[in-house]
């Protein structure tokens, strides 16, 4: 049966008929939720279509990195991870669309153009929130197809010392480590998490140009061995009862090591490649009665860094612009790729204004730095953009049972580069009884990334692929435009929401004439270079759909389904017949879904049985160079164990197969891939936890004034 009927009969062919209340529905619908407007609403009332991933589904989940929940838990999400980055897309828009916020401030990290999801210690997430469509209005630059906000857990225990290993296939090995005290009027928090794999290859078969025979032995790897940690402290102090202020730091290092091939003319692994990331924040917040302030600062680095295992030279550009090849390099010795840094700075107020209004206002500065001694010309580059924004939510009871909520906002921007630009954004919703109704037109903003403008470099795979920026790049901008409801029958929860997204002037990698390549890399190529990549404005791109979920709650059963339709175009300019050719947005799939079950039972005190089944579906991912993504169902068994506690310690077992069915799609290296699973692999996990009261100040005093009362 076609994997679209699949999906819509699981979704319209729930049990209606079963009824009954149940507290976790109540408690659900009850979460308060920060993303979609940036001030606090229960998910049930927040006028923006919401999706959360719960600390419960977490925990039930067991996921080992961020993209294998999104991936599972939630059905608009597609990803095809390699040593480049995640390739995440939503809704039919790349990982360049999508902020990602960790606690409501960017994520920074870049792999291949990708955020660096490897910086996300999926053990202290407490929950996920995904605001679908573009959010720029709120959020400024990247908030296009829409914005994920990855909330961290929040420790208030007097002492907690935590410690979580999973070990898997193909020695993979998860580390959470956690340090919680609290004393007084400070908190503080230490993080450090480790992910190792040994990798894996799916198919020794490496894709060649048309003219060469095919490589049936190659040793490239579907996934290469890979290692990061990160160590991460923050500090909290109560100032006063309405004041509060916080000081972060991190430090992250990751390593993704690719074995050499055996064929000279192909192999083109003689460097490993390394990351490292830093950050220092510093902010606080101030409530005035039911008003709030808050400021927040941050620096963040990222270096990206080739580590030689042979010796090797490289292309590069010197500082007047001109191609060169550097001396040679030698085994250990590496080379500087690129430099991101940025600053950024964020005051915001939120006021409770008379007759039900909610003012939220705030003023931003962001700074982005970028030195690349061998891939821009001048070897750096930077911007800088201002910005002012103001919302205002309006909330009227119209009846008994109607109520409505109007939200409207406008960000100005002024870029280095760009000049000015408004953005704005207008949603409402429409409640009766159990019924919401939602509607959204927002405006999206993005300017050009320094590396879309300035990046220049050579791919020498099976392929010599040139890939180059462009000086000329106009900013993106977009309207999107939502309709959606959702209804509540007892325990079921039903959700639908139709999208629109026209963007102007997108920005994509497009083949042109390898005439069109500098003058320098076909002197140095010459017929070996096959293609010329370039970013490049699209005349227009638009993306459509229809997302649909489904969630049904009985006592200890919950169960899910959600369902996306996609579909795209964009215009591209063809230099050679002088017209504009209709394509598809790469990675593009018309249909996926997801479907859970699970089941969570208490047997005594010390004992509490999980399990759940989850699957995730897609079909053919296009693309328009380099082959389509093959379609994939993918399912998972996975199971948790309370084992309760003993005085002050805690444990918790788990255990799954993943790909039970042993799904492997062996694509030639070189090729697009729908998925890159290496076929069924099993996990365990153990959980250590040590708790001791709430505060050790307060403790301290409390067991000082019993002695004191014992010798009396």
């Amino acid at each position: 049966m076609p994997l679209r009927y699949t999906l819509l009969n699981i979704i319209l062919c729930f049990p209606l008929l079963l009824l009954g209340q149940t507290d976790e529905k109540e408690i659900a619908m009850k979460e308060v939720v920060v993303t979609a407007t940036g001030t606090q609403h229960t998910l049930k009332d927040v006028p923006v279509q919401t999706e959360v991933i719960s600390r419960k589904m977490l925990d039930s989940f067991g996921g080992k990195s961020i993209e294998e929940i999104l991936g599972s838990l939630t059905a608009s999400f597609a990803f095809n991870e390699g040593d480049m980055g995640s390739q995440m897309q939503l809704n039919g828009l790349g990982n360049n669309y999508i902020l990602i916020l960790i606690d409501g401030k960017r994520i920074h990290g870049d792999v291949g153009g990708e955020n660096d999801l490897s910086l996300v210690d999926p053990r202290n997430i407490e929950k996920i929130e995904i605001v679908k469509g573009a959010s720029s209005a709120l959020y400024g630059s990247d908030a296009i197809a829409g914005v994920i906000n990855i909330i961290t857990k929040k420790h208030d225990e007097g002492l907690l010392v935590e410690n979580t290993t999973t070990v898997g296939s193909y020695g993979d090995v998860r580390q959470h480590n956690g340090l919680a005290i609290s004393y007084g009027k400070l908190s503080s928090y230490t993080n450090f998490h480790l992910q190792r794999t040994d990798g894996w290859q799916n198919t020794s078969k490496e894709h060649t140009s048309s003219f060469e025979p095919p490589i049936t032995d190659s040793r490239s790897m579907t996934a290469n061995p890979k290692t990061n940690w990160k160590i991460a402290e923050r500090v909290t102090f109560q100032l006063s009862p309405n004041i509060e202020l916080y000081g972060e730091g991190s430090y992250h290092k990751r390593g993704i090591f690719r074995p050499q091939g055996k064929y000279p003319k192909y192999d083109v692994t003689y460097y490993d490649m390394r990351y490292q990331n830093a950050l220092v924040a510093f902010g606080g917040k101030w409530k005035m009665g039911k008003n709030l302030l808050t400021l927040d600062a941050d620096w963040n680095k990222h270096a990206y860094f080739h580590e030689f295992t042979s010796i090797a030279t490289t292309e590069g550009i010197d500082k007047n612009g001109n191609f060169v090849l550097d001396s040679p390099y030698f085994p250990g010795q590496r080379i500087l790729q690129s430099d991101q840094q940025r600053f950024t700075a964020h005051l915001k107020g939120v006021f409770h204004l008379p007759h039900r209004h909610l003012l939220s206002a705030g003023m931003e500065y962001r700074y982005d730095w970028l030195n690349a001694p061998t891939s821009i010309e001048g070897r750096e580059a930077n911007d800088n953009t201002e910005a002012l924004y103001a919302q205002d939510e309006w909330q009227a009871s119209l009846s008994k049972s109607v109520g409505l909520h109007l939200n409207g906002g406008l960000r100005l921007i002024r870029n280095q580069q760009f000049g000015w630009h408004l953005s704005p954004k207008v949603s409402s919703m429409l409640s009766w009884h159990d019924l919401r109704i939602r509607a959204t037109w927002s405006q999206g903003f993005k300017t050009p990334t320094l590396k879309e403008q300035r990046y220049r470099y050579v791919r020498e795979m099976t392929q010599i692929i040139l890939f180059l920026g462009n000086r000329d790049l106009k900013p993106q901008k977009s309207n999107y435009f939502s309709l959606g409801a959702e209804y509540t029958i007892a325990n079921l929860t039903l959700s639908v929401t139709g999208y629109y997204n026209r963007l102007g002037d997108m920005i994509a990698l497009v083949t042109i004439p390898r005439s069109e390549a500098p003058a320098q890399y076909q002197k140095q190529y010459g017929e070996t270079l096959n293609k010329v990549r370039q970013y490049n404005n699209m005349e227009r791109a638009k993306t459509y759909g229809v997302d649909a979920s489904v969630r049904y709650v009985h006592r200890e059963w919950t169960f899910g389904a959600g369902y996306s339709y996609l579909d795209t175009q964009a215009d591209v300019y063809n230099e050679t017949t002088h017209s504009l050719d209709k394509v598809i947005i790469d990675g593009m799939a018309h249909h996926k879904g997801n479907v859970y079950v699970t089941w969570n039972h208490r047997f005594c005190k010390r004992y509490a049985l999980g399990a759940g089944l989850y699957g995730r579906m897609s079909s053919k991912r296009f693309y328009q160079i380099n082959g389509d993504g093959k379609g994939y169902q993918i399912w998972r068994l996975s199971t948790t164990h309370d084992l309760g506690a003993s005085g002050k310690l805690a444990w918790q077992l788990e255990a799954g197969i993943d790909n039970i069915f042993n799904y492997v799609d062996r694509t030639d290296h070189g090729l697009h891939l729908g998925t890159t699973t290496p076929g069924t692999t099993v996990y365990g996990t153990l959980t250590i936890r040590f708790r001791h009261g709430k505060n050790l100040k307060n403790n301290y005093k409390s067991n000082l004034k019993i002695n004191e009362n014992e010798e009396d």
